[in-house]
């Protein structure tokens, strides 16, 4: 279990909505884990197998993009792509939750296949990184005939979320309200669909039908791709305690609306980021990076805040250990900062101006993934390793 000591951060993003920046420019990582966080003076660095200098530059916790939907493997008949989630490491993003393995070809629907599906891509992508990325695999959707016994033998094989309610035969709130108590019985985080039609055999959802059916998240609240209107999102915001989506593959300017009304009620530990690709928008590797830069320039977010919503946040939404920088934490990690030739001299003033930043090395549980990102623009500041 190698030791690795980094020095010279110039801006520490701690992935925690309540304390976004740490005033420190020195980690410790013992094997997967942080084990110091401080000044350097402060930070022992005996015995260390190696030195990552950031020189200058920022580090975050590695973001989680909180909606994907990956099948098995690293491919996605969905754009008949090969390697979408390994390109998205590249972005910064070392944990991906899967809201459903809805594109499976012949995907079934009856109890048995369903569970069998679920507990399959669970411990699939349990066993299988693409590119470093931890997948949280294994989402089930909703099918008629599901019993409390089968959430119990979906959790014991490693199913730890419901995909998004709507997009299988289960769609009312009247019939997803006792699945959804199963599911949160045996630890299961939910997510349901919210917004007009995203695919053939979708329905459109209304606000009061998510908050009916007792969702944990509003999946895409600014519309999968399709928004309801901002009063729907304005109800999910502040007349409720669930988590608020806002992804990629939806609409702009309901994105805009979701993060203002988040920030005037004071909800800023409810909202969470996802791409929701692959989809017919596409496959954006860069998606969690520009909803930041999106909501920053245009919200006028606090940038450090934007990134915890798209660490912290969504870690603490899927009970996950990862998305923060703090000791004891998984050494999920990015290096990164104002891409070259942005107006912005630092990571949260290129995000102010509206760029997605340069990345270099990327960290997943304290080794070294990505030494340079090869989807971003070149950095500013690069780390090195010495």
């Amino acid at each position: 279990m190698a030791k690795t000591k980094i020095v010279n951060v110039g801006l520490l993003v701690s992935g925690d909505v309540g304390q976004p920046l740490l005033t420190a420019d020195t980690l410790l990582l013992d094997g997967k884990v942080i084990a110091a966080v401080g000044r350097d003076a402060d930070v022992a660095d005996s015995a260390v197998d190696r030195v990552i200098d950031a020189r200058g530059c920022a580090l975050t916790p590695g973001l989680i993009d909180s909606h994907c939907h990956p099948v098995l493997g690293d491919f996605t008949p969905r754009q008949s792509q090969l390697g979408f989630l390994e390109s998205e490491v590249h972005g910064g993003v070392t944990t991906g939750i899967s809201a459903g393995e809805v594109h499976l070809p012949g995907r079934p629907k009856d109890p048995a296949g369903v569970k069998a599906l679920a507990i399959l891509a669970a411990k699939s992508f349990g066993a299988f990184r693409p590119g470093g990325m931890k997948v949280i695999g294994g989402a089930v959707i909703l099918e008629p005939g599901l019993t409390e016994a089968d959430f119990a033998e979906m959790a014991a094989g490693g199913v730890r979320t419901v995909g998004e309610i709507g997009l299988g035969g289960i769609k009312l709130p009247a019939d997803a309200r006792p699945m959804v108590g199963w599911a949160k019985q045996h630890g299961m985080t939910v997510l349901m669909h919210m917004g007009g039609t995203s695919i053939p055999g979708s329905s459109t959802v209304t606000a009061e039908q998510v908050l009916a059916a007792g969702a944990d998240v509003a999946c895409h609240t600014n519309g999968g791709p399709t928004a309801v209107s901002p009063e729907e999102v304005s109800t999910i915001v502040r007349n409720s305690d669930i988590y608020v989506e806002i992804v990629h593959c939806g609409n702009p300017k309901m994105a805009v609306h979701a993060a203002r009304e988040a920030v005037d009620a004071g909800a800023l530990a409810r909202v969470i980021i996802g791409n929701d690709a692959p989809s017919g928008t596409g496959v954006v590797p860069l998606g969690i990076q520009r909803v930041i830069a999106h909501l920053v320039s245009l919200a006028d977010v606090d940038p450090a805040v934007a990134i915890a919503w798209a660490t912290g946040n969504t870690a603490r939404c899927h009970k996950l250990p990862q998305g923060r920088i703090a000791v004891g934490a998984p050494a999920d990690l990015v290096f990164c900062d104002a891409p070259m030739g942005s107006v912005g001299d630092d990571l949260l003033a290129a995000y102010r101006a509206g760029d997605t930043p340069g990345v270099s090395i990327i960290l997943v549980d304290g080794e070294i993934v990505v030494k340079k990102s090869r989807n971003t623009p070149p950095a500013k500041r690069d780390a090195v390793v010495k």
